[in-house]
């Protein structure tokens, strides 16, 4: 399994393979990645027409192997995009994986899944996709990446941030490369050419992402405050966040207040937050955080697996989030 670094290095130095898997937590790379693969790889006047996305998720197998049999009108390179590719059935892969060899080193397939169906690396599918494609998970940016992304988007512009903004800021976006491209582009457009971004304007223009939103909720669920947690759920849904990723998210928090309490550094290279999650950890005995634990890896299970409504997942779990005992 490749990394996204590997994944542009190869690509940058014209290193192309006939078969890519790109999943993980982090749509708007993945989206990001085909976009640069398939423009490295085709010719630009041959991106109309040789350039093919295919939904997986309303397309017959036997449609797929019709198109991926077909040659290029113009040119000689072609580019095919397949969705949701582990929505297939395991003989329905084997089919279309079977049409792509011999390699056609003028043919290049991308199959991607999006973060809401990302499978288990343990999984049947991505051990497949391992010995038959390059596989790249996309994951959310380190804080240490983001720092790295931030500082190099305002570089350009020559604008100064302090540290106490800088690190705010990276804890707002919380490694989503979508919203550091698109707040940072707010800042830059607020501050002007030559400015300085000092916390308060972090604070005033920057919309918080899933950290603070996690912290929040913690609150909530350390206050016993059913309600709340279960609005707060409820809205998230609505306004379009994934009912896995959010209890992915949970699952991280509480593990890190686990690992916090236990004198521990938390998931996720978040040591600097380390401040914030001590006070919570510290309303919890480690038999409770244990609990909560496997409550979210319950609901967790019941979204991925059975196809229980969202909404009434999480009603199940904000009951058992706020109502554990010793």
């Amino acid at each position: 399994m490749a990394n996204p670094k590997q994944l542009l290095q190869d690509i940058t130095g014209g290193k192309f393979k006939p078969v890519y898997y790109f999943f993980g937590s982090e749509d708007y790379r993945i989206s990001e990645a085909v976009k640069f693969v398939s423009h490295k790889f085709l010719p630009d006047e041959q991106f109309i027409t040789n350039f093919r996305k295919i939904d997986g998720k309303k397309t017959k197998t036997g449609d797929i192997l019709t198109e991926l049999a077909m040659i290029p009108m113009l040119g000689e390179k072609q580019v095919f995009v397949i969705t949701d590719f582990q929505s297939f059935r395991p003989k329905e892969i084997e089919k279309i994986l079977k049409i792509l060899k011999p390699v056609d080193p003028n043919r290049m397939v991308m199959f991607t899944s999006p973060s809401s169906k990302t499978p288990r690396k343990s999984s049947a599918f991505i051990k497949t996709m391992n010995k038959e494609a390059v596989v790249v998970e996309f994951n959310k940016l380190s804080v240490n990446e983001t720092f790295v992304q931030i500082q190099g988007k305002l570089k350009r512009e020559n604008i100064n941030i302090s540290g106490d903004a800088i690190k705010y800021l990276a804890e707002l976006l919380a490694g989503n490369r979508g919203a550091i491209e698109t707040e940072i582009a707010k800042l830059i457009d607020y501050i002007g050419k030559d400015g300085s971004i000092e916390i308060d304007d972090v604070k005033k223009l920057v919309n918080g992402f899933e950290v603070f939103t996690v912290f929040e909720m913690a609150d909530f669920v350390v206050a016993r405050n059913t309600t709340k947690v279960l609005q707060m759920l409820k809205s998230l849904i609505a306004d379009g966040n994934n009912p896995v990723v959010l209890t992915s998210l949970l699952q991280q928090h509480f593990s890190s207040l686990y690992l916090v309490k236990n004198g521990k550094l938390p998931i996720g290279n978040r040591s600097f937050l380390v401040y914030k999650f001590k006070p919570q950890a510290a309303t919890y005995s480690n038999q409770q955080l244990e609990n909560i634990i496997i409550k979210i890896a319950e609901a967790d299970a019941n979204l991925r697996r059975t196809g229980m409504p969202a909404v009434m997942t999480l009603e199940v779990l904000a009951i058992g989030l706020t109502g554990v005992q010793n």
